[in-house]
């Protein structure tokens, strides 16, 4: 099943027959957060993203109304084509739904942003386990007191994704993950998670739990669920962005990025 084709996953997914964390599938492609903002707020969260392009890093953002991503794939349908959609109205969440056709509005701006997911396949090339991956589960994800850059509407602090990986591979994974500017980039932390303000590894906000081993630290590097906060906080009367870990599938190799 991982070893799909970006455009056949996109169509179970299109289909309601896939609805997981996309995590370890298809191997070798890009995989995108997403955040849809009426146009009013477009312009403010672009500058979000620009003040803080480690949680944040664009890879495509839409005109008005335009629901195929065509720049990041073929055939492409945002309304569609993520595992899972949440609802934020107000700030609050709302629901979570498979498809967002009956929410669709022509003023709707769509933001990709960058995922880890898309160093992972480079650091399993590079012999480095990933454990999620290993246990079949999301990545852990958490809140931090790392404090982003704020623009007039948006402001929080980071979330970031963590992955246990050996101390001696810890060197080579930073000078791997650097590579990928537009994937988060190289690690923001590594070791003691309360320096950034997380008091328990094992109840992440977002995602699954996953051992730390032996000869292993936890390594934290910034995340794309960070925007999900800044709506939060924001307050805006109606936002969408995909399910922690369930992404956006594109046709572009991560060696693009």
């Amino acid at each position: 099943m991982n070893y799909l084709k970006p455009e056949q996953l996109r169509r179970k997914i299109r289909n309601g027959e896939f609805t997981g964390n996309t995590s370890g599938y298809c191997p070798g492609f890009v995989q995108g957060n997403l955040v849809i903002l009426p146009e009013k707020y477009a312009i403010d969260f672009h500058q979000f993203c620009l003040n803080n392009p480690a949680p944040c890093p664009l890879l495509s953002v839409s005109k008005a109304g335009v629901y195929q991503i065509n720049d990041l794939g073929e055939d492409i349908d945002i309304r569609t084509d993520v595992p899972e959609y949440h609802i934020f109205i107000n700030g609050k969440l709302k629901e979570t739904v498979g498809d967002i056709k009956h929410y669709w509005q022509d003023d709707f701006v769509t933001f990709i942003l960058g995922c880890s997911f898309s160093f992972e396949d480079a650091l399993i090339e590079s012999g480095i386990n990933i454990r999620n991956i290993e246990m079949n589960k999301n990545v852990s994800m958490y809140q931090t007191n790392i404090k982003a850059k704020s623009s007039k509407y948006f402001s929080s602090n980071y979330v970031v994704s963590m992955r246990p990986i050996k101390l001696k591979d810890v060197a080579r994974v930073t000078q791997i993950t650097s590579k990928f500017q537009k994937a988060h980039g190289a690690p923001l932390h590594c070791g003691d998670p309360k320096a950034i303000g997380i008091s328990d590894l094992s109840k992440p906000d977002f995602g699954d739990s996953v051992e730390v081993r032996n000869g292993e630290v936890p390594v934290f590097w910034a995340c794309g669920v960070t925007p999900q906060l800044a709506i939060k906080n924001a307050k805006l009367p109606f936002a969408i962005t995909h399910v922690p870990g369930k992404m956006l599938i594109t046709d572009k190799k991560y060696q693009e990025l």
